[in-house]
This record gives C-alpha cells, sequence and structure tokens, in this order.
C-alpha cells in the first residue's frame, strides 16, 4: 500500500468515526429532549406554594411497641424544621396542612445466622399510613397507606440487653430515614 492510498484510509476513518460521534451525540441530545418526565430534582415539590405552614399530628400506633407514636412523629418534626419548604406550625389552628401518620406494623426478621444458628444480623420493617392533608378544606394532599421502610442492625452475641440497644438505635434510626423518605415523596408527589 502506499502512502497516498494509507492517507486516504485514515481519512475514511476519520470520517467514519466523526460521523458516529455526531450520530451518538444527536441521540443523546433527544433522549435528553424527550426524557420520559419522571425525574427527581432537588428542592422540587408539587405541593401548592401557598401552604407554608405544617404542624405534625400525634401518630397513632397499632403496634405492641410502647413510646412508637412519639419516635416517629418526633423524626418527622425534625424533618420538617430541617427542610427550608415548610414552616413548622406549633398549633393546628396555625397550618395550612397537617401530616398525620399511623403506624401499622413493626417486624423484625433475621437477617443472616452465625455459624451456630444464632442470629448475626436483623432487619426491621416499619409499615404506616402517612397522609399530608390541607387543614381547612381537608384535601389530601399526599397519602401512603402502606409506606413501609427497614434498617438492619447487628445482634450482639451472647448479650440480650446488648442486641435489645442495638434493635432500639436502629428503630431510632429507622425513624428518622423513614420521615426522610416519605416528606421526599410527598413533596415530588409520588
Amino acid at each position: 500500500m502506499t502512502g497516498r492510498e494509507e492517507e486516504m484510509k485514515n481519512l475514511d476513518y476519520d470520517k467514519s468515526d466523526r460521523r458516529l460521534g455526531w450520530t451518538l451525540l444527536g441521540l443523546i441530545l433527544l433522549w435528553v429532549v424527550s426524557g420520559c418526565g419522571y425525574h427527581f430534582v432537588g428542592g422540587e415539590d408539587n405541593i401548592d406554594p401557598r401552604i407554608q405552614k405544617v404542624f405534625v399530628d400525634t401518630f397513632a400506633n397499632r403496634t405492641s411497641q410502647a413510646g412508637l407514636e412519639s419516635l416517629f412523629r418526633n423524626a418527622f418534626i425534625d424533618q420538617v424544621l430541617r427542610s427550608s419548604r415548610f414552616q413548622l406550625a406549633g398549633r393546628r389552628e396555625e397550618a395550612d396542612a397537617i401530616i398525620r401518620g399511623s403506624i401499622q406494623r413493626l417486624n423484625t426478621t433475621h437477617l443472616s445466622y452465625q455459624t451456630t444458628d444464632l442470629a448475626a444480623e436483623e432487619r426491621v420493617t416499619v409499615v404506616m399510613e402517612v397522609t399530608l392533608e390541607e387543614r381547612v378544606s381537608k384535601k389530601i394532599l399526599w397519602q401512603n397507606q402502606n409506606f413501609s421502610y427497614y434498617g438492619d442492625y447487628p445482634v450482639a452475641s451472647g448479650s440480650l440487653t446488648a442486641t435489645e440497644t442495638e434493635r432500639q438505635s436502629a428503630i431510632a434510626k429507622l425513624a428518622g430515614d423513614a420521615a426522610e423518605r416519605a416528606y421526599s415523596l410527598m413533596l415530588s408527589g409520588f
């Protein structure tokens, strides 16, 4: 092959590479512009901007574990305080909307086992109903009647007290994580 033939062959490759690049760029732009409509953008919310103050109502506890209602209510209060979207109303009458919750179930299951067939790690799962309701009109702005979330924790071998401490810590973390996720879903409209 002569030098000229090799140069022509390289030009053909360059043109082909350039065409492929432009085609890929066009496809990417088409994909970005058309989009499927589902996306999460920080700060975007679907709640009427006139709703400024939110009251977090007392949660119902349908489980046998005492204190969950306070733990989860406080987690939702903390979430509202951390967010800049709403102000926390001190009383129901001051609020534009109310967050209500009902803890339906709290289950603990073994997740992994030690070689001695004792649990090494457990999963605690909460199932709850969460609602954001406009106070005056009683219009439901967002609701999930079967919201669930879980957290895992290690089981201390041979110590029931240490295991119960780990479980309580996992439930407290679960409350905060569940409140954050539910709040995010409220704002996004999902």
